[in-house]
């Protein structure tokens, strides 16, 4: 399911298949990638496991037999779906991590054929999994109540942070901007078009800050569908490598989502020393702490008001740097990995105990 621009559920794939293989040398990995192979951009996120071309893609038709057959040649003693995409007709031990229940909890907003694969497939997979796991405690609760779980049944393993997310020099911070045409001073979004992204509300007060929002939403156009005309500029695409870059020039990063279940770009924005705007809404609050200002989702005028204020107070900015970057550094990708380890070795254990 890596593909395409990296959303947060690849980069947690990405991240934990990158650290796998050296913190257990005694186990061996194998990565099941799309059928043309991982992309060739992700440099140091590219995984060193040996890789196993599936015969469909991610969400396919006919994704669920061929996930089967694939696995059935595979023979893992362990399969971790690092995303919703359960094997519906392989019955071997399963690791699980959801990361959301969006598509059940926001069914409005989704196909009623993704609204039906979480019913039928994930739902009912997920009851027979051998460990599930998930990204916060918001998820875990929206988890289980929508899919009839027990919410003990739902680790809580946090996403993490990689240690490139630093705040740049001013030197890399100039070039960065220049590099795009971008001004000496912007605030960040980052987002898509889905209505819970809630990128919308920013139409309400863009024109009356001093500095352009640049959007950055995987695709070109998005501030003109959104009716983000004014003041706002559409960046298409940003190769990896600049994320950092992009969060770490901005002067603030406006995240106004109505549901997140975890919310990593708050989290790496910090990193790179960026202070955070935020909805105080879903996952939101638990991943940022006191360290964010934290709003109602749909007071447009409050969003003006402590944008404008974060811009003109730099003693606040300060501050927020700071806060924000100690509370990102307690999330760490190594963490994640260690932890969804354990739990490997928990199911293996409990296979080798059932089979004496």
């Amino acid at each position: 399911m890596v593909r395409g621009r990296l959303h947060g559920i690849a980069r947690y794939a990405l991240e934990l298949a990158r650290r796998m293989p050296a913190l257990a040398p005694d186990l061996r990995f194998t990565a099941l990638v799309p059928p043309d192979g991982l992309p060739s951009d992700l440099a140091e996120l590219t995984p060193s496991m040996p890789q196993h071309r599936a015969r469909s893609g991610f969400l396919s038709p006919f994704e669920q037999l061929t996930l089967a057959a694939d696995l059935g040649r595979v023979k893992p003693d362990v399969f971790h779906a690092t995303s919703f995409s359960l094997p519906r007709f392989w019955d071997g031990r399963l690791v699980a991590t959801l990361h959301d229940a969006n598509h059940v909890a926001l069914a409005d907003q989704y196909t009623p054929a993704q609204a039906l694969y979480y019913r039928v497939v994930v739902g009912p997979r997920a009851r027979g999994a051998a460990a599930l796991v998930t990204v916060s405690e918001f998820s875990r609760e929206e988890l289980a109540r929508h899919l009839g779980l027990s919410p003990y049944r739902l680790q809580v393993i946090h996403n993490g942070v990689d240690a490139r997310f630093q705040p740049p020099t001013p030197g890399e911070a100039k070039a960065f901007r220049e590099r795009h045409d971008l001004p000496a001073r912007y605030v960040a979004a980052v987002g898509n078009a889905k209505p819970f992204k809630n990128l919308a509300m920013l139409k309400h007060f863009a024109a009356e800050l001093p500095v352009p929002i640049v959007l950055l939403a995987g695709k070109g156009a998005v501030a003109h569908e959104l009716g983000l005309h004014e003041n706002v500029l559409d960046l298409e695409e940003l190769p990896e490598s600049e994320m950092p870059l992009f969060y770490g020039a901005a002067a603030a990063l406006l995240l106004p989502s109505k549901y997140e279940g975890f919310g990593l770009p708050a989290l790496e924005a910090m990193a790179s020393g960026c202070p955070v705007i935020v909805s105080d809404a879903t996952a939101l609050p638990e991943v940022v702490g006191g360290a964010a200002l934290r709003l109602p989702p749909d007071d447009a005028t409050t969003w003006r008001e402590t944008t404008l204020r974060l811009l003109r107070d730099d003693v606040l900015r300060g501050e927020l740097v700071e806060l924000g970057r100690e509370r990102a550094a307690r999330f760490s990708w190594d963490d994640c990995a260690r932890r969804t380890l354990a739990v490997y070795r928990r199911v293996l254990e409990g296979a080798s105990e059932r089979s004496r």
